[in-house]
């Protein structure tokens, strides 16, 4: 399987747990309490398989920056929540800097 989709598993994987985790209401919810467990100790397995062949850097600033571009977005779509026009501006500069890890950075795998 190709690096960059174990990365992007790992990444969803985690927005999975994180999701899970915002409902486990202080891990009072037993099934989405499991959802945490599971979902992040996926993202971790993935991650650490996409580290096999990818830079360190890499996997962890596109794992990082992407968890928080998704963690927003779900936010906004299944909690209410709003973004200003600050948030939206750092949210570009964080896609950014993903760009440029992985398509212009010589750290990538093309």
């Amino acid at each position: 399987m190709h690096p960059y989709a174990f990365l992007a598993a790992g990444i969803l994987s985690e927005l999975v747990g994180t999701t899970a985790l915002k409902l486990s209401d202080g891990f009072s919810k037993p099934l989405p309490t499991l959802g945490v467990f599971v979902g992040y100790g996926l993202a971790f397995y993935f991650v650490s398989l996409s580290l096999e062949e990818l830079p360190l850097g890499l996997v962890y600033g596109t794992w990082a920056a992407l968890g928080i571009v998704g963690v927003a977005a779900i936010g906004v779509a299944a909690f209410g929540e709003r973004l200003d026009w600050p948030a939206v501006v750092g949210i570009a500069l964080i896609l950014g800097g993903v760009y440029c890890l992985n398509v212009l950075s010589d750290m990538s795998v093309h």
